[in-house]
């Protein structure tokens, strides 16, 4: 029993003894008994009337003055009080200083609610997105920007990744959106003003398209006489290992500038296609008999598998280009005799082309680099190869044409395991 009720027990007992004297007296013990209940009961009633009233109109004030266990409720209450508002004082410190903090940024920083609707943005956002204070608040900001790109982003994300758009705002300008997700739907977008970055990209495509379409053509008349002179019957013996080794560098770059300028297509993408449905049990067929041609010297068992009854909707010359660069690096990378897999099957979301190898496989630390341009697991094996370094590359692009990903699987020693996994709607019967 704590000391409260036993207080409020002594309390109890001296009212009901100051009637139950002389009610004994007057041998009247019921009457007084209930006497003293009752205006025991009274005040606790007026304890509670005083307390109710406090709450009610005046609880930042101290409390009243209350008596027995309702004093101690009373101060308890009105310490959760005072601890609840330095609290909530501290919160709104908080808030304030990470507004501000945000105002600050140079990023535009937008909150909206778990219907879209605009909460909060901070001064960037009225720069670089033209929102504006006091008439945009309470908006859908889908109906803000007003991009279809940007609406699917919002509405459907995936937002592991933000969306490059031309603003809204401003002509000639580009935004990055990255959106995150928190609490009940809620949102805070985050975007960036990266025209220079665009610029400086677009610099990159033209210089690396236009290099090459101007290499072209002198390695084409450089090619054409070292084949000439290669193949003349007159050339002397102690010239031919020289020619031989011209010609063969000379195809190697021929080989890495049709890869820059179709990496350079891919990624303009200036020319909009319609996609058709490609007859998958054909053109693998087609890519084994190639394959085969390509690797007759080492004797591979190539096998293809179609447990797919669905068609590609897609450009063919693309996934050809795709399809065989994955079925080349696995013939490049398995030593004879080994065995090259190349499966077509679906299930009920996703559509999936893998090309399984028994190589000499390729340690982890490497693969979430693989499809960089240029980047090589081992600069010697590579260049034996004959490889542009441009292969995974070019995949990684026509898949995102097809909106479709590259998973990849290895272990040295073992053999490594390519797979486009593409989303069901390219899917045709």
């Amino acid at each position: 029993m704590t000391s409260l009720l036993k207080e409020e027990i002594i309390r109890l007992a001296y009212i009901l003894g100051i009637f139950a004297l002389p009610a004994w007296l007057l041998r009247a013990e019921v009457q007084g008994l209930f006497l003293g209940l009752l205006i025991y009961v009274i005040l606790h009633l007026r304890n509670l009337h005083k307390l109710h009233h406090w709450l009610k109109n005046n609880h930042k004030d101290t409390p009243p003055e209350l008596s027995g266990i309702w004093e101690d409720i009373a101060e308890n209450i009105y310490r959760l009080q005072q601890n609840e508002q330095a609290a909530k004082h501290n919160l709104l410190a908080i808030i304030a200083r990470a507004r501000t903090s945000m105002s600050a940024l140079e990023e535009a920083v937008v909150l909206t609610d778990g219907h879209g609707n605009l909460e909060w943005w901070n001064r960037s956002a009225e720069k670089l997105l033209g929102f504006k204070d006091g008439i945009d608040n309470g908006k859908p900001i889908i109906n803000l920007i007003r991009d279809p790109a940007f609406i699917h982003y919002f509405d459907h994300g995936p937002y592991t990744e933000g969306i490059k758009l031309p603003s809204w705002t401003h002509p000639n300008r580009y935004v990055q959106y990255e959106v995150t997700r928190f609490g009940h739907n809620d949102r805070v977008l985050i975007a960036y003003d990266i025209t220079r970055l665009h610029q400086l990209e677009q610099m990159r495509k033209d210089f690396v398209a236009n290099v090459s379409h101007e290499l072209r053509t002198p390695l084409t008349v450089l090619s054409g006489y070292i084949e000439t002179f290669a193949d003349s019957p007159d050339l002397p013996s102690r010239w031919q290992r020289a020619f031989q080794q011209m010609q063969q560098q000379s195809l190697r770059m021929n080989n890495l500038v049709n890869d820059l300028l179709l990496l350079s297509r891919l990624e303009s993408d200036t020319v909009k296609q319609a996609p058709k449905a490609i007859n998958m049990k054909h053109l693998l067929e087609q890519l084994r008999q190639e394959a085969n041609a390509y690797s007759a010297d080492k004797q591979q068992n190539i096998i293809i598998q179609v447990n797919s009854p669905y068609q590609l909707l897609g450009l063919e010359a693309d996934i050809r280009s795709a399809f065989s660069n994955l079925i080349t690096n696995a013939i490049k990378y398995t030593p004879a005799h080994g065995e090259v897999t190349i499966r077509w099957s679906n299930d009920e979301k996703y559509g999936y082309l893998s090309v399984q190898d028994t190589g000499m496989g390729i340690e982890s630390q490497h693969i979430s680099r693989l499809t960089e341009r240029f980047y090589r697991v081992d600069a010697a094996r590579s260049s034996a190869t004959g490889g542009t370094g441009l292969g995974l590359a070019i995949v990684k692009h026509v898949l995102l044409q097809h909106k479709a990903i590259l998973n990849i699987n290895s272990k040295p020693n073992v053999g490594s395991t390519f797979t486009c996994v593409f989303p069901k709607e390219v899917l045709v019967e």
